[in-house]
């Protein structure tokens, strides 16, 4: 029998006065998996992880992690779960050993299991001869690397990720990726992690799901939603406004999909080598000029414009 999924919600609703923030999320998580949340600025995403993780009640359905009810059972979940927060509230004048002593003791750690753990974190965290620093002469990569160790101290069944790798250099950006993969295969933790960056869930997430307008829009594995929109797409420069090439391509043989991207077009298709030449040649009929035209595979970054109509 398979275990029971790490996290479940259903019809997942949440109001702020008249504004209803999140219309209805289906969600169903396995253990083990890291799963992508991604969504555009008001989009509903901050609010479901809020949910999930007990800090609001959801206006309706239901949501169970670890196996526990987040409404109606948030002790039990607060203790499974941890969280690290985009905005790391960290004390600046506690050492990183301090804190993460003070955050064991707190989820009821003796003191010799507290110190056990801080070994442990070493392992699976690079924080290094940081650790006796002071948290204030941290640098951003090292605050990230420091939180998530916090959120892992008490060993949780779940961990939520709320965008770690923001405003981080490529390097620091890199070592994070590699610890939360260290962490998901040597642990078994279930992740949950919110990202602006689409190549950061296209490298890290066993699936992902696109949340807009308070609505799940799509999910599945990264190559299954780039399969979904398409074979190929062709991305168009020309002169001139990018609207009248969309309304030129529009209906087009073989075009599934046509969206204005600044002075450009970008054509979806399942064959974009077949299709460049009617592509050129629509064009030139309608009076507009082609200045460069190329072929590439999907991104979840074009997953995202088919789904929400917008760039991430």
């Amino acid at each position: 029998m398979a275990p029971d999924p790490a996290i479940v919600a259903s019809g997942l609703r949440r109001s702020f006065g008249e504004v209803e923030a999140v219309r209805g999320v289906d969600l169903s998580i396995a253990r083990g998996e890291i799963y992508g949340f991604l969504g555009p600025n008001g989009a509903g995403k901050s609010t479901c992880v809020r949910m999930l993780t007990t800090l609001i009640t959801p206006t309706a359905g239901s949501a169970v992690v670890a196996g526990h009810d987040v409404a109606t059972d948030a002790d039990a979940v607060r203790l499974r779960i941890g969280v690290a927060l985009q905005d790391a509230s960290l004390d600046p004048k506690q050492t990183g050993r301090e804190l993460l002593l003070l955050h064991a003791r707190l989820y009821g750690l003796t003191r010799p299991e507290a110190e056990q753990r801080l070994e442990d974190m070493r392992r699976l965290v690079d924080i290094g001869d940081a650790l006796d620093r002071r948290v204030g002469t941290y640098s951003g990569g090292m605050t990230r690397r420091l939180d998530l160790a916090v959120a892992l101290v008490h060993n949780p069944e779940v961990l939520f990720l709320d965008e770690p790798t923001t405003g981080l250099d490529p390097v620091s950006r890199a070592k994070v990726w590699d610890e939360v993969r260290y962490v998901n295969d040597e642990l078994g933790t279930t992740i949950f992690l919110t990202t602006q960056y689409l190549e950061e869930a296209d490298e890290l997430a066993d699936r992902v799901g696109i949340i807009s307008d308070g609505l799940l829009v799509a999910e599945g594995t990264p190559e299954e939603l780039k399969r979904r929109i398409g074979a190929d797409v062709i991305t168009v420069d020309v002169d001139g406004p990018g609207q009248a090439a969309v309304d030129a391509l529009e209906g087009t043989s073989g075009v599934s999909s046509v969206h204005e991207l600044d002075d450009s077009v970008q054509v979806v298709t399942d064959d974009g080598a077949g299709l460049v030449g009617a592509v050129v040649v629509t064009l030139h009929d309608a009076g507009i000029t082609v200045r460069n035209i190329s072929v590439r595979r999907p991104t979840l970054d074009d997953v995202f414009l088919e789904m929400t109509g917008a760039h991430l």
